[in-house]
């Protein structure tokens, strides 16, 4: 099956990987912008079918992209979807959790990572993976030990931007702004619950 992304046509695996949404094209738009003109090295973590690390890939020919996803379904269609846009080679398809096996400091982090609460069922995501849509507790989790990770400086340049979808909307903060990115989210969590 297929669909199209931002423009650009994606194979899918309905069930398998969470399928790619117009909803997300926002934040590839902030991405986009923030990675400007000059080489930088991001990453796309929770990249399921890879439409955000092929569609940066495209549009940023001067960028090198590793894409991670814990489910192996995704890793392999993201490979695949690589390979459809021709840019395979720099593109980098990891299995691992959030930046963990990504083994050099990148310069952007985009990730659209589950955010609802397992208490939130959402009919609209019936047919996705339950992993991909819902995270235990309050449904930040993911998000928090992301921004944990890119806080320490080990994993993201210094001046390393991040990008995250939540609730159809693309949150932007640069590494000294994580904190008030983490209070950000927590408190639309708590608005939309």
């Amino acid at each position: 099956m297929q669909t199209s992304f931002y423009g650009l046509p994606f194979m899918i695996a309905p069930g398998r990987v969470f399928s790619p949404r117009a909803t997300t094209e926002p934040l590839v738009r902030r991405a986009l912008d923030a990675i400007g003109e000059g080489r930088k090295r991001v990453a796309d973590v929770g990249t399921g079918s890879g439409a955000i690390a092929v569609t940066l890939a495209v549009h940023k020919p001067q960028i090198e992209v590793w894409a991670v996803d814990r489910n192996p379904d995704a890793v392999e269609l993201t490979r695949a979807n690589a390979k459809l846009h021709a840019v395979a080679e720099r593109l980098h398809v990891l299995e691992g959790d959030l930046l963990d096996p990504v083994p050099v400091r990148v310069d952007v982090v985009v990730a659209n990572l589950p955010y609802l609460p397992d208490s939130l069922h959402d009919a609209a995501y019936d047919r996705e993976p339950n992993d991909a849509v819902y995270a235990p507790g309050d449904g930040l989790d993911p998000y928090r030990r992301l921004l944990n990770a890119c806080r320490d400086g080990k994993l993201v340049s210094p001046g390393g931007v991040v990008l995250i979808q939540f609730h159809r909307e693309a949150l932007v903060a640069n590494c000294w702004e994580l904190e008030d990115l983490r209070s950000r989210l927590e408190q639309r969590a708590e608005a939309a619950a």
